[in-house]
């Protein structure tokens, strides 16, 4: 019966749901900087916040096409070009390392984005990488876990909770 709706989703019902499984619509694309080794620190997986605020992570390719994170091999499906152009509405610099010459890759992808307007969400390590590409002083952001750059605001993140209310607002 459901092959016959034109509906890009298979409902899936929970005990005392009536409606069924209906995902987040997509509002911005988001580029999510590959970096060999890449985690989020002490957030964990951020993916399902950033999904259920209606954003799509697209991996992008620094100084690699393909990074192997967690025994899972990512392809990049966009480019440091999409930032240029504004398909991109945001940049997450996550925790991890690059090769020699992608450390000025990575700093050029987020210096354009900032540039942009385009809000930059950094995890672990990446915190200090993207303050450090911005010119920004990086006393007081040793131990935190996350920030968000907009314009001239570097506001930390301290939890899953505040990462939604930074995500809701990309786009």
């Amino acid at each position: 019966m459901y092959a016959q709706r034109k509906a890009p989703y298979t409902p899936r019902t929970s005990p005392g749901s009536r409606y069924g499984y209906r995902p987040v619509p997509v509002r911005a694309r988001v580029g999510l900087a590959m970096r060999r080794a890449m985690n989020f620190g002490p957030l964990g997986d951020v993916e399902p916040t950033l999904r259920a605020a209606g954003l799509s992570v697209a991996p992008m390719a620094i100084d690699e096409p393909t990074c192997t994170a967690g025994g899972v091999t990512v392809m990049a499906v966009a480019a440091v070009a999409d930032l240029e152009s504004g398909a991109l509405k945001a940049l997450i610099v996550p925790a991890g390392a690059v090769e020699d010459g992608g450390q000025a890759l990575l700093d050029q992808a987020i210096v354009l984005a900032h540039g942009k307007g385009a809000p930059v969400l950094a995890f672990g390590e990446g915190v200090q990488a993207t303050l450090s590409a911005l010119g920004l002083k990086l006393e007081g952001y040793e131990e935190t876990p996350a920030i968000v750059v907009t314009g001239k605001t570097v506001r930390r993140l301290a939890d899953l909770d505040q990462l939604a209310e930074a995500a809701a607002k990309v786009g």
